[in-house]
């Protein structure tokens, strides 16, 4: 499927010594011929954690200058070095499914160990080739009305969530690998790049409370941990999930949060290892790291990747280099707005803004096309008409325009949901919604059939009948 890169093998490993120490950066030197670059070494101390090196470039002819993967305090100069011959490799197959592993595939959730036997797979290799790619655009199918409707994911797919802190990027993860774990059965492979230890640990607890952990495997860089693990974190997991898509011939949801800290720590180690920064600050290699994770989330004839990745927005700046670059990877781009967020309008997904190469008649139907094409116009309409609403009073609309503001409130309230994961903070029980009925919810509100209702009826429910039953309610609570 993919053709791995040669690595020379040796009958007696090759030994060097620790030159330098600046930070996470370390220079190696060996009297003979340098280790490729992204060979992985190990540290021969006497010290009982592991320190793993990745090789990034070549100082001089016989110094290797690396970046370490884990703490380098009480790492001395002299220290001996074992360049293993090889990148740095992953555990994979079903011993590390429902565990929780570090950038170097070591357990870090109590459990047993890993047995010696365990399969493993290096972290560096190339995407499969073009000929051995599926192309085919197929509906990957959410429960979530307003992903669903207007920004459909794509199976074997691209999408990111964007949006500035606090606006409910995680939140909205976690509730996919919840939802799809229930709707498709699959495997999840989950990449916590730079997550705090307290997110960690909720969604593992979350996970396991749901009964989902059994189908999910979770890899995490902590923010705690040096940048080299945080850089490299996402390959790890990917390399795990492309496992299953090669070898098991199954489909993987593949998460990750958060793209911006992968960027982030690349731009760290690129600042450590004394190259010039480009654009904002951002490493000279911003595009071909980004490109090296995006070119191999990929399907293939008979299994696919679907990715869903969340993405930090630094100060809502969406011409933000690392976002701008994201973006171009994509088929799906959903754009949370911290607007709604405010306004208690969750999840927080702009209508407008966010877009997906299915939203075409010919992949998702014509009727679904019609009416996620009237639902943006409508609610366009209703934008461009705040300002006037705003200094003069809805009553200054003409009929038309004031039956569309409603309308289109109503929509925006019917595009909301409550979720499982936050079910225990909102009070609302979790809900999933077939796009059947979420179009014909929708029509019916375009169709003016809710033009009466009250608009609370709308917010935080499932289907229409639901909002139905609500409105009933609180019109028998009124009369009484």
């Amino acid at each position: 499927m993919t053709q791995e890169p040669a690595y020379p093998t040796r009958s007696e490993p090759r030994r060097g010594v620790v030159s330098q120490i600046s930070g996470s950066v370390v220079d190696v030197r060996f009297d003979g011929e340098l280790p490729r670059i992204n060979t992985a070494l190990e540290v021969a101390w006497s010290e009982p954690r592991r320190l793993t090196l990745e090789v990034q470039h070549h100082a001089d002819r016989h110094t290797a200058r690396c970046v370490a993967i884990q703490e380098t305090s009480g790492l001395a100069c002299g220290t001996e070095v074992v360049d293993t011959g090889a990148p740095i490799t992953m555990p994979v197959g079903d011993s590390v499914v429902g565990r929780l592993l570090d950038v170097v595939g070591r357990p870090i959730d109590h459990g047993a160990a890993l047995a010696a036997d365990v399969p493993r797979r290096p972290i560096h290799h190339p995407s499969p080739n073009l000929s051995a790619q599926q192309n085919e655009q197929k509906v990957f199918l959410s429960g979530i009305k307003v992903i669903d409707l207007l920004a459909p994911l794509a199976q074997g797919g691209k999408a990111a969530m964007f949006g500035g802190a606090g606006v409910g990027k995680t939140v909205l993860v976690m509730e996919l690998i919840r939802t799809i774990a229930d709707r498709y059965k699959g495997l999840s492979v989950f990449a916590g790049v730079g997550e705090r230890s307290r997110e960690g640990h909720e969604l593992w607890l979350d996970l396991k409370k749901s009964g989902v952990i059994d189908r999910t495997v979770l890899v995490f860089g902590q923010m705690n941990e040096p940048p080299g693990a945080r850089w490299r974190v996402a390959l790890s997991a990917l390399t795990v999930a492309e496992h299953f898509r090669d070898e098991a011939g199954k489909d993987v949801l593949f998460l990750i949060d958060n793209v911006f800290r992968f960027v982030q720590a690349g731009s760290e180690v690129s600042g450590l290892l004394g190259r010039l920064p480009s654009r904002v600050g951002y490493q000279p290699t911003l595009a071909s790291e980004i490109a090296e994770l995006q070119e191999r989330i990929t399907s293939v004839r008979g299994a696919s990747v679907t990715s869903i990745q969340a993405v930090y927005v630094p100060a809502d700046d969406f011409t933000d280099p690392a976002v701008a670059e994201t973006f171009t990877h994509l088929d799906s781009s959903i754009v949370l707005s911290r607007e709604m967020a405010s306004e208690g309008l969750y999840p927080a997904v702009d209508p407008l803004a966010s877009s997906s190469t299915l939203q075409d008649p010919a992949v998702i139907g014509e009727r679904h096309y019609a009416i996620a094409e009237e639902v943006r116009r409508v609610i366009e309409q209703y934008r461009e008409l705040q300002e006037i609403i705003s200094l003069l009073g809805l009553e200054e609309l003409s009929a038309s325009d004031r039956k569309t503001v409603g309308r289109a409130r109503r929509m925006i309230r019917f595009l909301t949901q409550p979720f499982a994961v936050t079910s225990q903070f909102t009070g609302h029980k979790g809900v999933s919604v077939d796009l059947s009925d979420t179009l014909d919810g929708c029509e019916a509100i375009l169709g003016g059939e809710t033009d009466d209702w009250e608009e609370s009826s709308l917010y935080m429910v499932g289907t229409l009948e639901d909002a139905r039953r609500k409105e009933e309610a609180q019109t028998k609570g009124d009369v009484a």
